[in-house]
């Protein structure tokens, strides 16, 4: 199985952890991953409130290259980059014009042959579970997991086109494939503010709080996450939260990415694991 990779800015910066994890369990599973050249930033962060076409065409690079490649999938972890790039083909699939100026613009001719798939998808519909399953040399057993699929992994529905939009359950069948037991617990797709971070903090806290106390009340070890800015919020924020509502949660906030490595043999090293701010080790040595 081989796909294009587009790794995004944070996955080769403050993401660095879900990088090393995700391509060490595609290299447990059979994914061969080949990281699309030169790739440039996808402007998710700010490109689409200065410039529609410009919001299209920086993600539209990636599926230009990709088509360049000679492959027809590729592989984007970070939610924010997936969705642009998802954007990008179907406001090019239904606006001939718009997909013209974009051509103009990266003096390149694109197909939209290309399918952006997120690393959910790719383990479970590509690789499926009795693979992974047959892959795990350390189950993960006794180990309790909310899975937190954030807001966007599966909004807007017409974009994401992935899972239960209200009550996906991706993640969950990933996580009970390589031993571990998910909880049932309410916020799965609530937003944890991460976006207004810095500029509305106080909103974020309350809503990172909410997700805290869920997954706590739930009896979970952990917190499993698949996007970036998810796992930074609900991991860097949880002393100040303690700070301004009195409880201390010290939940691990991790990738799932790093805890299916971890049951595949990889070392905690190869997963990025030291780069998790809340401890994880006494709640894996546990296991």
């Amino acid at each position: 199985m081989k796909y294009a990779y587009y790794p995004g800015c944070s996955l080769k910066s403050s993401a660095k952890d879900y990088d090393l994890s995700f391509r060490a369990c595609c290299q447990f599973t059979g994914v061969e991953l080949i990281e699309i050249p030169d790739w440039i930033c996808c402007g998710a962060s700010s490109a689409h409130a200065t410039s529609h076409l410009l919001s299209i065409a920086l993600p539209a690079k990636a599926l230009v290259q990709t088509e360049a490649m000679g492959l027809h999938q590729v592989i984007a972890p970070c939610i924010a980059c997936l969705t642009r790039l998802k954007v990008a083909n179907i406001e090019m699939a239904k606006d001939e014009g718009l997909k013209k100026d974009v051509e103009t613009v990266l003096e390149a001719s694109y197909q939209g042959k290309v399918r952006v798939r997120n690393v959910l998808d790719v383990f479970l519909n590509d690789v499926g579970l009795e693979r992974i399953k047959q892959a795990v040399v350390t189950p993960l057993k006794g180990l309790k997991v909310a899975c937190y699929y954030g807001c966007l992994l599966t909004r807007p529905p017409h974009i994401a086109q992935f899972d239960d939009v209200e009550n996906p359950h991706s993640m969950d069948d990933l996580m009970r494939a390589v031993g571990a037991e998910t909880v049932d617990w309410s916020f799965k797709t609530d937003c944890c503010g991460a976006s207004m971070s810095l500029t509305e903090t106080d909103a974020a806290l309350r809503l990172t709080n909410k997700i805290l106390e869920g997954a706590r009340d739930a009896g979970a070890d952990c917190v499993a996450v698949a996007c970036q800015l998810c796992q930074s919020n609900l991991d860097l924020r949880q002393k100040d939260i303690g700070n301004k509502y009195g409880t201390f949660y010290d939940m691990p906030i991790l990738y799932f990415s790093q805890l299916m490595g971890l049951a595949f043999g990889a070392t905690t090293k190869d997963v990025g694991l030291e780069k998790v701010v809340v401890d994880p080790f006494p709640v894996l040595g546990a296991i």
